[in-house]
């Protein structure tokens, strides 16, 4: 064998499609989700006959598919009829009735929205839907600031049905009882994955990605085993991409252990933004978690007023929030007890990260 025979020409590559390692990328067969997605079906049915649709309430940890079971569930809906019109909406973005209603006027191709009340959008989106019939879907719906789109949406759309991802369990339980008791929603839990599991979707994403036979077997479980531990599949997608790039850096035709091993250490960097780009706000806040963690997130408000602290309780639950988006910190709900339902706060989701 020559010296130079494992290296790779400057017009080859290891990747075959690495847009197969983007979360977003949807598999033609969507594994291991084909339970929650019947489910799924089965609300949104009736609307085929020309009846309302049930509603949903999805909920589960991040990383573990919501998103992208619901996904194909409108893919498959929209190859079957234009009579139901999929609306899919992120709360973390458009959070208030207002940019909810110009999202929902825009996916509907209504584009004379500029200088039109909250009001005049509602009317225009009723008009719309009422002639059809429609599936809502809103992401991420523990981040909007005000529900009065979602009271409309139950109360004025005629034939619809309304389906809600979030994190939380718990959200539901907090939602305003002149809504809840119109939702009825059917409860679809998204378990984690089991270890076989992610094994076998960060197999398949692998054999999307690159051509074949690039892994060394020894590379490729070292990737499973982390992201099973990490219980997100967004680790395993990064950690295969990033060894992929440093084995074509390097021109190996081969990923071989060393590459994931040294992925694995920039996991932190992929897992935890700078702290330096917080605004003085986040940080002051985050310094308060990082001096007292596991506190209830009532009594780390209460720590915050006494620093001198000015933002009202919302405000800080949004900080929190976005903390927690980026990493810095990790949230924990708890139902029951004498203190009910609350949050606790813990400093920082590295520490696991740390410990490879």
């Amino acid at each position: 064998m020559g010296l130079f025979d494992n290296m790779l020409r400057s017009n080859e590559s290891l990747f075959k499609n690495p847009d197969a390692l983007e979360y977003e990328f949807m598999p033609k067969l969507f594994l291991y989700r084909e339970q929650e997605q019947r489910k799924l079906a089965s609300v949104i049915a009736p609307l085929f006959q020309e009846k309302t649709g049930r509603n949903a309430f999805i909920f589960g940890p991040p990383g573990i598919g919501k998103t992208l079971a619901m996904r194909k569930v409108i893919e498959e809906l929209e190859e079957r009829t234009d009579d139901i019109v999929p609306l899919y909406i992120n709360c973390w973005s458009k959070n208030t009735t207002f940019k909810i209603l110009i999202e929902m006027c825009g996916q509907l191709e209504f584009r004379f929205t500029q200088n039109k009340r909250t009001e005049e959008l509602l009317k225009v989106v009723k008009q719309l839907l009422n002639k059809k019939s429609a599936v809502f879907i809103f992401d991420e719906i523990d981040k909007v600031e005000d529900f009065d789109f979602l009271y409309s949406m139950v109360e004025d759309i005629y034939k619809k049905s309304i389906i809600i991802i979030t994190n939380y369990k718990e959200w539901l339980i907090d939602l305003d009882e002149r809504i809840k008791s119109r939702l009825l929603p059917e409860m679809i839990e998204f378990r984690q994955y089991s270890p076989q599991e992610t094994e076998g979707i960060i197999k398949q994403r692998r054999d999307y990605a690159f051509h074949a036979n690039v892994w060394e077997d020894d590379a490729f479980n070292l990737v499973c085993q982390k992201t099973a531990e990490m219980k997100d599949i967004r680790t395993g997608l990064y950690l295969m991409k990033e060894a992929g790039n440093l084995a074509e850096a390097k021109s190996s035709r081969k990923i071989t252990l060393h590459f994931a091993q040294e992925a694995l250490s920039k996991i932190k960097e992929f897992q935890s933004k700078d702290s330096d780009g917080l605004q003085n706000e986040e940080q002051a806040i985050l310094d308060i978690v990082k001096q007292t963690p596991g506190q209830k997130i009532g009594d780390l408000f209460k720590l915050y007023e006494k620093q001198g602290g000015t933002q009202t309780y919302k405000t800080f639950q949004r900080r929190i929030e976005k903390l927690e988006k980026g990493n810095f910190i990790s949230t924990q709900k708890t139902e029951g007890g004498k203190d009910g339902n609350t949050t606790i706060v813990h400093y920082g989701k590295t520490k696991k990260l740390t410990e490879f």
